[in-house]
């Protein structure tokens, strides 16, 4: 089970967070085979961490997700980060590029 913010909770829906994990990697050079791994990582490793309660908060998915997007690729690390963290200006858009840096 996913744990939102407020408290509801839904099942979790692999189909769901490949979609958000597609679109962040939309029109980058990853290949659908790389994207199904990536999304199964990230399966399992929430699996992991829900361990005895069998619940995991979108918080704590959200960051597996950047996470593991951060490895992978920048871009879209930065355009899941944008969703996910809810920037509210620009400045917090540039703040986050910056973190990057060279990398």
């Amino acid at each position: 089970m996913v744990v939102k913010k407020d408290g509801r909770r839904q099942p979790f829906d692999r189909q769901k967070l490949e979609k958000g994990i597609e679109r962040a990697l939309e029109k980058r050079p990853i290949s659908a085979f790389a994207i199904d791994s990536l999304v199964s990582e990230i399966e399992d490793e929430a699996i992991k961490e829900a361990k005895d309660s069998r619940e995991i908060s979108t918080e704590a998915l959200g960051n597996l997700v950047l996470e593991k997007l951060h490895t992978v690729d920048k871009v879209a690390y930065i355009r899941f980060a944008s969703v996910y963290r809810h920037f509210e200006n620009l400045n917090e858009f540039i703040n986050e590029v910056n973190k990057l840096g060279g990398q």
